[in-house]
């Protein structure tokens, strides 16, 4: 048996070692070598002086631990991902999904736990204007896309629309953000955004419970006391059950030119945070009404995540599994 002679070594140089016994990077990389052209070498150092320039105008810090000259540092990135790694279910722990004997109505998905860097970024994302949070959140929300879908096609993603005031406060919908991001980085291209959903005029009874006597002592009391009477009335955070069923009720509808399209269609919801799973029925019941399939609902966070939550597979987004949340004691069955 001949064997190869060894190559002869370079003078002046080290052995390299060989690139296949090296591990896999996993990461990316974080340093790289001089180009090799001068024009490289010349953009390479305009874009370093214009990212430098920028970071002295608009100077940005991480919003989780402010770190400097960067939104989302490198380590919280890592956080991010790390806390959306297992996309579980959570529609057992929203009380509007779940009917009295128990079942839920719609499954729903649950990229991460609302809570920690999640929560920072996703409040930043929503009500500071931080767009470019965006990369690191689509991300997190295609992977729990992909665990509801099991890759199967023939879904249509359909966004929950966000209040007019809200839309003009924030100037962007936070969902649709997302799902445009997903589709320029074509993470489910065979999965299709359907914008079909619409927000509808408030009921009169609803606009005229604002002055009631009730609202009416409140109002002056926070006048007296000194207290914020500013607060958004359209928004949700703060109202329990009851008050988010009752402000949801009626208020979205199916665009007409999307009705025949979204007749028979296999629908997602897509939605940022789930509390109470008032809005999502409500989205639920208009996609329903207009003809659609609901086959589930996936979001971006849950905020009462189940301590021993299923890791869905995509066998069928409309399976229920049953979980138990943290704050309650567990039974035996």
């Amino acid at each position: 048996m001949t064997s190869f002679p060894p190559a002869p070594k370079a003078a002046g140089r080290r052995r390299r070692e060989d690139p296949d016994l090296r591990a896999p990077v996993t990461g990316r990389a974080r340093y790289r070598g001089l180009d090799r052209q001068p024009i490289g070498r010349v953009l390479f150092a305009l874009q370093k002086t214009l990212a430098e320039l920028l970071a002295l105008l608009v100077p940005v810090e991480c919003v989780c631990c402010n770190a400097e000259d960067t939104v989302l540092c490198g380590s919280c990135a890592k956080r991010v991902r790390q806390l959306c790694r297992e996309p579980f279910r959570a529609e057992q722990e929203a009380p509007a999904l779940v009917d009295v004997d128990g079942t839920a109505k719609i499954g729903v998905v649950a990229a991460g736990p609302y809570r920690d860097e999640l929560a920072q970024c996703l409040l930043s994302f929503k009500h500071y204007g931080q767009w470019r949070l965006a990369g690191v959140l689509a991300t997190c929300l295609g992977k729990a896309v992909a665990s509801a879908t099991g890759g199967q096609q023939g879904y249509r993603l359909v966004p929950v629309p966000t209040s007019t005031s809200a839309f003009a406060k924030r100037g962007f919908s936070p969902v649709h953000l997302l799902l445009l991001w997903m589709r320029l980085r074509r993470m489910h291209p065979q999965c299709p955004a359907l914008d079909a959903l619409v927000k509808t005029a408030r009921p009169i009874r609803h606009g005229l419970s604002r002055f009631s006597p009730g609202n009416l002592v409140a109002w002056l009391a926070n006048v007296v006391l000194g207290r914020d009477a500013g607060n958004d009335q359209g928004g949700q955070k703060g109202l329990g059950r009851g008050g988010r069923a009752s402000r949801v009720r009626g208020s979205m509808r199916v665009r007409h030119r999307w009705s025949k399209e979204l007749k028979g269609a296999r629908c997602i919801l897509i939605d940022d945070v789930l509390t109470t799973g008032a809005t999502l029925a409500e989205a639920a019941r208009a996609v329903t009404a207009a003809g659609g399939v609901v086959c589930g609902a996936v979001v971006l966070a849950a905020t009462r995540p189940p301590a021993y939550a299923s890791v869905v597979t995509g066998d069928d987004p409309r399976v229920v599994d049953k979980t138990k949340s943290k704050n309650k004691r567990l039974k035996d069955e």
